[in-house]
């Protein structure tokens, strides 16, 4: 049985140690503090920095231990995960060390028990690196916690550390089962999977499996058997996410759990292996990178998920729903764990597995150059494998990666890197079925851009820049937003909000020197489209725009790039905090922005697209559009549109493409369409719409201007 304990907190800072404070587990314990000190709130203005202070104390928990023993039973220590570095006593007697975030770990306390025990649980200050500039992401590069509290681009310098995950005193007779891990082999041609149970209990069990009506499919003591003409698990837009339900249950406990048999791949892109011929390669081919889902081709629609609170501990099954739905509601069917933010608590993965969303795992390294040297890499190994460990028996574990940006000239790393190198070995030792990237982006794949105009970067917006790419993947691109008023309002003191400039809240908030001097705000671009303005909704409203349209022109762009390409996860979903621009389409804590709406249009698995050259067109240029029909299911699909062009209130019918068609999991181009756009005086913007039936129409509304009147000429008389 399990007992959950009443936790005080102690801040331990020059060898002074504070009054007792509540502390949640799970939770983090500097908010806890925090809320008994009284910091203010942590979102608005520079709250967080109160938390700076607090970065190089150590911290402890302590319970007097409360539960009820029978005579058989004994009495354990049960914890899901601690961050980061740090021991375990009762009665001040040293009973475990560890570093990690990750490693759940149990503890037999019986036979040290006196009566009145007290549990303490010491956590260590958190690692920096010795020499790595000071405030910085660096102070992560030697150690396994996750970099992302040291300050990103979207989330505040906030170092946090404690009891994250569930922990509790257990009660166990000797016929408690420990553990199960269900793995299986499907046939070839799906028609039987082979199960086998790996059971950790001194009594003899029972095995049940039962398929999602509720029939018994076996039954026995055998931890091997067969299951004839499985139903099959399918992620989103593919097919039902079938689970199969197994108990394990001894004389006087059980254990239950979820099983979706299906097999998983990476795969060469169509076309990769023609267009390295052109170049005749003697080295690499661009990365394999179509998943192979029971023998079928799927296009990767999704996002990058990054921590959804800045004190994690905080994440909780309800929200995990919720931010999975909305994945979902988007029409995604995959979602990257970002390396930086690294492993969600379990549940997650349950309900990933319940509602058909296939998981993109990385590790916790990112954008730095991890070490080389023995005491990393023994804590890598530790934490990676209990990762593989706690994850692969998951139907929604698609693929391992080794981490974020690690190939490149801010990381430094490369394929003979140790860190790399040994989790490779792990994940083909611990799950070798799943394919393993070294990290993201690789050889062919593309991460970026990052804002709608790139004239320096690429030249010219989205439109332009990624209509002439072709690359086998995009794994990471965005177009910033400004978050509304209210969120703006909340979080940035009214004598800044008046300004829109680089002051503190604002920059604090990621609007200014996020990664350039701009981002995320870049008011030039809203001034080479609109203008300058004084006027903080308009600036609000037109940068919503921008986003809206851009990124449903860049997941559009790139499904009509298919099957060459084969992956669109822009950058990114979600945000820990309350910001004031970034990339992400949910505003904290769930709410979607306009261009969460834009993308769930351009995720669709059967629609008719528009491939257009631009975003902005002067009164008299010749507006030009190709038209597609695009589909991502596994099904044949027909359907016909009509084309019109929609400004100020003119509507012209331009086409009408009849009983169009394509094939399962394929796009098909069809007829284009040309329009010189009329000069019309008051608009910024024009409508093309293709109306359509069965939820295939589409619409765009792209920038109008009026080239300015030349001035007239003076002649002298």
């Amino acid at each position: 049985m399990k007992f959950y304990q009443s936790w005080k907190g102690y801040r331990i800072a020059n060898g002074t140690v504070s009054e007792p404070f509540e502390a949640r587990v799970p939770g983090n314990i500097q908010y806890d503090y925090g809320v008994s000190q009284g910091f203010s709130d942590v979102m608005y203005a520079d709250g967080c920095r109160q938390y700076e202070a607090l970065e190089n104390d150590t911290w402890e928990y302590r319970t007097t231990l409360s539960y009820e023993k029978h005579p058989n039973e004994r009495v354990w220590f049960v914890s899901h995960g601690i961050d980061y570095r740090y021991d375990v006593k009762l009665n001040g007697d040293l009973l475990y060390s560890y570093e990690g975030v990750f490693r759940p770990f149990e503890l037999d306390l019986t036979d040290r028990l006196l009566g009145n025990d007290e549990l303490c649980v010491v956590i260590h200050p958190h690692p920096k690196r010795a020499g790595s500039a000071v405030g910085t992401r660096d102070e992560a590069a030697a150690s396994c916690k996750p970099p992302v509290c040291y300050g990103w681009d979207w989330n505040p310098r906030l170092l946090i550390s404690g009891m994250w995950q569930e922990a509790y005193v257990e009660t166990r007779t000797e016929e408690f089962v420990r553990a199960c891990e269900v793995s299986y082999t499907l046939a070839s041609d799906y028609s039987e999977a082979r199960v086998h149970l790996e059971i950790d209990c001194a009594a003899a069990c029972e095995i049940t499996l039962t398929d999602a009506e509720g029939t018994v499919i076996y039954q026995g003591t055998e931890p091997d058997f067969s299951v004839t003409a499985p139903r099959l698990w399918w992620c989103r837009g593919q097919g039902e996410p079938y689970l199969y339900t197994w108990t394990v249950k001894s004389p006087n406990h059980e254990r239950r759990g979820k099983i979706g048999f299906r097999t998983v791949k990476l795969v060469r892109n169509e076309g990769a292996y023609e267009a390295k011929l052109r170049g005749y390669p003697k080295s690499r081919w661009p990365a394999p990178f179509t998943l192979m889902l029971n023998g079928r081709r799927v296009f990767m629609k999704g996002t990058n998920l990054v921590n959804h609170e800045i004190f994690w501990g905080q994440m909780n099954e309800s929200k995990y729903q919720r931010l999975v739905e909305l994945a979902l509601g988007a029409n995604m069917n995959i979602v990257r764990l970002w390396g930086g933010a690294s492993v969600f608590k379990q549940c997650f993965y349950d309900i990933c597995d319940r509602e058909g969303l296939l998981v993109w795992q990385e590790f916790m390294l990112a954008c730095n150059a991890y070490p080389d040297d023995d005491r990393y890499l023994s804590v890598l190994e530790n934490e990676a494998t209990a990762m593989i460990r706690s994850l692969r028996s998951h139907a929604c574990l698609a693929f391992w990666c080794g981490g974020n940006e690690l190939f490149n000239n801010w990381s430094g790393m490369d394929d003979q890197s140790l860190p790399l190198r040994m989790l490779n070995k792990l994940c083909y030792e611990l799950d070798r079925e799943r394919a393993f990237l070294m990290t993201s982006p690789l050889e062919g794949m593309a991460h970026g851009g990052y804002m709608f105009h790139h004239e320096k970067d690429m030249g010219g917006d989205v439109f332009e820049c990624f209509g002439a790419t072709r690359h086998i993947a995009y794994t990471e691109f965005g177009v910033p937003s400004f978050s509304d008023m209210e969120t703006l309002r909340r979080i940035i003191p009214k004598e800044e909000l008046s300004t829109l400039a680089p002051t503190d809240s604002w920059v604090l908030h990621h609007a200014f020197r996020a990664w350039r001097p701009e981002a995320h705000a870049w008011l030039e671009t809203h001034r080479m489209y609109f203008g300058e303005t004084e006027d903080l909704e308009t600036v609000i409203e037109h940068s919503n725009w921008l986003q809206s349209e851009g990124l449903k022109g860049c997941f559009e762009e790139f499904r009509r790039q298919a099957p060459y390409c084969s992956a669109a996860l822009n950058w990114a979903f979600n945000e820990p905090w309350y910001t004031a621009a970034n990339l992400n389409v949910i505003r904290y804590p769930d709410v979607p922005k306009p261009a969460y709406y834009a993308v769930k249009e351009a995720l669709r698995d059967v629609m008719f697209s528009a491939r257009i050259p631009k975003f902005s067109w002067l009164a008299g240029e010749k507006f030009k559009a190709e038209i597609w029909l695009l589909n991502d299911s596994p099904e044949a699909v027909s359907g016909s549109v009509e084309v019109l062009i929609e400004i100020g209130d003119r509507t012209v019918s331009l086409l009408r493409w009849e009983d169009a068609r394509a094939e399962a999991g394929r796009n098909f181009e069809g007829a284009q369409v040309c329009f010189a756009l009329p000069s019309v005086e008051g608009i910024d913007r024009f409508r093309l719409i293709l109306k359509a039936e069965n939820g295939m129409e589409s619409a765009y509304e792209l920038h109008y201007h009026r080239p300015a009147p030349r001035p007239a000429v003076r002649l002298n008389t």
